[in-house]
């Protein structure tokens, strides 16, 4: 197939994700149609007449409902599942909802790819699906499990489901740099849960690439992870004190939320035992085993000399480091 005859479904099209991913598909003309599909009618008419590109369809419907994701569906080539409930503490409340979208939402997207044959679908995971402790981790560590069992079963020939991982994206909606952001503007006390919490910074661009590579180079039930830098809540509120040139910016310590975490963690101690490391990413591939174990007990991994992947034992970025990238995202300007 041509490249310029590629047809995109971006899930959850209208978000940070989505519509950052839309936008890089958009400007290397390699897809004939990009769907965007969503709930949000006003964020669609919104992206529709900002980027006036007659590639770009618009499909309103929820992952939630089967017919509403098939009628999308139906035809494309390739598929980023970005659509999911994905605040925290919101989850955490609701978690049923979380589950509805997050586990069951994905299901219908899968099983309509499977239906109509698409040739690769990169779902969107979070850091938060390794050893998770809160709902919304909960239903993306599931969500990985439907992907990777559904991957079983697929020819390779035909259909591939794979995933990402990602840390914390700096300028996605949810992310704590846009409400800091905020707060500085509006000269209000900056509120920090714990100033020694550290969180994996990525940019837009750099979470991206990540799908793009997974585009590239998934196989069958693979999570693609990113090798990230990290930074302790403290760090991120002086590089923000030192872009918005607020050095004295006063801080009220309001404690952990519902769910979270002092550092999160994107790959497990069990994952880094099978990972394989290719060059800025790590490659997690499905144990395809069957049920039937005696036959692999020799090749059996009881440990990984490895420790798990965290936000506190990967590279630190500085101060500088940080104001620097927090810098040259236009979205805050």
């Amino acid at each position: 197939m041509k490249k310029n005859h590629i047809k995109l479904l971006i899930t959850g099209g209208t978000g940070s994700f989505g519509t950052a991913f839309l936008k890089k598909a958009v400007a290397n003309n390699e897809f004939s149609e990009i769907r965007i599909f969503s709930r949000d009618e006003k964020k669609q008419d919104d992206l529709r007449k900002s980027l006036n590109d007659p590639r770009v369809k618009f499909y309103i419907g929820d992952v939630r409902d089967a017919a509403s994701v098939s009628n999308a569906v139906k035809g494309v080539d390739y598929i980023f599942h970005a659509a999911a409930l994905k605040q925290v503490p919101s989850c955490e409340f609701f978690p049923l909802e979380a589950i509805k979208t997050n586990i069951l939402g994905t299901e219908n997207v899968l099983a309509a790819a499977e239906t109509y044959e698409v040739k690769k679908v990169v779902i969107l995971s979070t850091d938060k699906a390794a050893y998770p402790i809160n709902a919304m981790g909960m239903t993306k560590a599931l969500m990985e499990k439907v992907m990777i069992a559904k991957s079983r079963n697929l020819d390779d020939s035909k259909t591939i489901f794979c995933g990402t991982r990602y840390g914390n994206v700096m300028a996605s909606r949810g992310s704590v740099i846009p409400l800091f952001v905020e707060q500085i503007k509006a000269g209000k006390p900056l509120t920090i849960t714990n100033p020694e919490m550290t969180r994996f910074m990525m940019t837009l661009d750099h979470a991206v690439e990540l799908v793009l590579y997974a585009f590239e180079n998934g196989e069958n039930g693979d999570v693609l992870v990113q090798k990230a830098p990290a930074s302790s809540i403290d760090i991120l509120t002086q590089a923000l004190k030192l872009v918005y040139d607020s050095p004295s910016h006063t801080e009220e310590i309001i404690g952990v939320r519902h769910g979270e975490r002092m550092h999160e963690i994107l790959i497990s101690v069990e994952e880094m035992g099978r990972a394989i490391s290719l060059g800025n990413y790590f490659r997690i591939p499905a144990d395809n085993r069957d049920l039937n174990y005696s036959k692999y007990i020799d090749a059996i991994s009881q440990s990984s000399s490895w420790p798990e992947y965290r936000s506190d034992n990967t590279d630190q970025l500085t101060v500088d480091q940080l104001a620097s990238a927090i810098e040259s995202m236009s979205r805050f300007e």
